[in-house]
């Protein structure tokens, strides 16, 4: 019996067999996954969202969407515009108020190139979650990343994402796990959190929320 259907979607410069791990733990919990691949460079941003959104519609309702990096920013854009209903989504190393790392690529004058489309959707974030949808938010604090090349982040962070950005004011639950920006996609602790929000929008586990959290 299907535990539901759920579209994942990978980060910027990635395409969507990054996330073949976690596409075959959620699998084998009984989901049925459609894994995406969009233009996150090449692509305008109205381009990433039809992509999602064409995943969305014949993955069929209800579904649940799961994103790193990018893709969760991405994929909160587009469950905001409530266009179709969506059950619960999970974002995995997401920048939701914005990236700083793009941030400085941009003031450099090399977000163009490096982010191309997805330029402006890193650099400004999204100001609060106002979706009835339940959002389950993992980070990483271990720092193996574009930091290590574009410079320091504030601590706790990924490498690539610090905490303090993920931290979206409205979203449902947040937590902070021993993981970099792209390991998230490997961890088992990542993948069993996001199987608890997917079945009961919370994380199931005895650790308190992030300190802090909206």
């Amino acid at each position: 019996m299907s535990a539901g259907n759920v579209v994942l979607l990978h980060g910027i410069w990635m395409r969507a067999r990054v996330t073949d791990v976690l596409a075959q733990r959620l699998r084998a919990c009984c989901f049925d996954v459609t894994q995406v691949d969009y233009p996150s460079v090449r692509g305008t941003e109205t381009e990433m969202l039809a992509r999602l959104d064409a995943a969305v519609e014949e993955a069929g309702a209800p579904v649940s969407i799961v994103g790193h990096s990018l893709g969760g920013l991405i994929a909160a854009h587009y469950v905001q515009r409530g266009e179709r209903p969506i059950k619960r989504l999970v974002c995995l190393g997401s920048p939701l108020v914005g990236s700083e790392l793009a941030q400085r690529l941009q003031r450099w004058k090399l977000g163009g190139a490096t982010l191309g489309g997805a330029e402006a959707v890193l650099v400004k974030g999204l100001e609060r979650w106002n979706s009835p949808v339940p959002m389950g938010v993992i980070a990483g604090r271990i720092r193996i990343g574009l930091s290590m090349i574009l410079g320091p982040l504030p601590r706790p962070n990924d490498g690539t994402v610090a905490v303090r950005e993920t931290l979206l004011p409205g979203i449902t639950e947040h937590r902070v796990i021993a993981a970099s920006h792209t390991s998230l996609l490997f961890s088992a602790e990542a993948a069993r959190l996001t199987i608890d929000f997917l079945r009961h929008g919370r994380f199931c586990d005895a650790v308190a929320p992030t300190a802090g959290k909206p």
